[in-house]
């Protein structure tokens, strides 16, 4: 045991000396841990997945089951591969680059996905975990605070968040899940999407970036008074260009959710169309569509599949009732 732990302590030792030094040569002492620890695990010779897997596991603490979710890939691919990045990490040595742009980048995607661990749980009972979700949060606030230039993905990010956990209070009544559209509005926390939106604007005509476009169709729906007022074509326009720009099958989900809401459930079922994802929120999303059609036998068949796929129980019971609704 002490022969595997050693080289961690070392590699402890110089993070913490480095880390040190790089706040004393740009004379902005931060006292966060957790920063410093996502910079060592945004270390080079980690690939960006691996780095972000381990430091949601190590750092943020989010279950092996749930950064394999949110990786897409079974669990025990995703424990061999944190086991592999651990191995990597303990023979390496911490430097602060010169250039800090490709390390923000990974914290920033770490940051991220940890966001969306606590705000859309995979597994247990919870319709989100606001402890988790904040700390990401946080996370990205102290990264902002010690960049020595502004950066739009950052503030873009930070913002996307904001504008996300603003519904926090009006995603659940009494532990059952409430849908968007369903939501009590004057539950948001109108400081958040006030101050997201003031980190929105000096970037608003810069060139499209992920962060960017997602934080903008949050801003969509944080500004309709209520959701009749959604303006669900512009949000359709900016996720093609999310798709375009990333390829992300996701993100072709929820683009045919908002092209369902801009023309129809049978153009977003159109959409939909050769989709592949693991998980329960495809079969979910066509489900409802089918559904609003009318293809009530078709609509319970994706219930079902969806119900099956489920891992969070208050997600799953959401399943259930709209189910039986049909």
């Amino acid at each position: 045991m002490a022969a595997r732990k050693l080289p961690l302590l070392a590699v402890e030792a110089s993070v913490q000396e480095e880390a040190q030094a790089f706040m004393a040569d740009v004379g902005e002492p931060v006292q966060d841990e957790r920063l410093r620890l996502v910079l060592l695990c945004a270390h080079p010779s980690l690939p960006a997945p691996s780095a972000a897997a381990l430091t949601l596991r190590l750092v943020l603490g989010v279950s092996t089951e749930d950064v394999a979710r949110l990786f897409l890939v079974p669990t025990t691919t995703m424990a061999a591969r944190l086991t592999r990045a651990r191995k990597r990490l303990a023979a390496e040595s911490f430097e602060v680059p010169a250039d800090l742009a490709p390390r923000v980048a990974v914290v920033a995607d770490v940051a991220y996905l940890a966001f969306t661990a606590g705000y859309a749980p995979g597994s247990g009972p919870d319709v989100l975990r606001a402890s988790v979700a904040g700390e990401a949060i946080r996370l990205v606030r102290v990264l902002r605070s010690v960049l020595p230039y502004a950066d739009v993905e950052v503030d873009a990010l930070l913002a996307l968040m904001l504008l996300q956990h603003s519904r926090r209070d009006a995603r659940a009544v009494d532990g059952r899940l409430v849908l968007l559209p369903d939501q009590d509005r004057s539950r948001w926390d109108l400081a958040a999407i006030a101050e997201a939106l003031d980190l929105l604007r000096p970037w608003v005509a810069a060139p499209a970036s992920p962060y960017l476009l997602q934080a903008l169709i949050a801003a969509e729906h944080a500004i309709a008074p209520t959701a009749a007022d959604t303006a669900w074509d512009r949000i359709v326009l900016r996720y093609e260009e999310l798709e375009d720009l990333t390829g992300s099958p996701v993100v072709r989900l929820n683009r045919a959710v908002a092209v369902a809401e801009a023309s129809g459930p049978a153009a977003g079922l159109a959409v939909l169309s050769g989709l592949t994802l693991p998980g329960h929120r495809l079969p979910a999303t066509r489900a409802e569509l089918l559904a609003r059609l009318g293809r009530l036998d078709d609509a319970r068949t994706a219930y079902d599949e969806a119900i099956g796929r489920c891992g969070n129980l208050a997600e799953r019971a959401h399943l259930i009732e709209r189910r039986r609704l049909l």
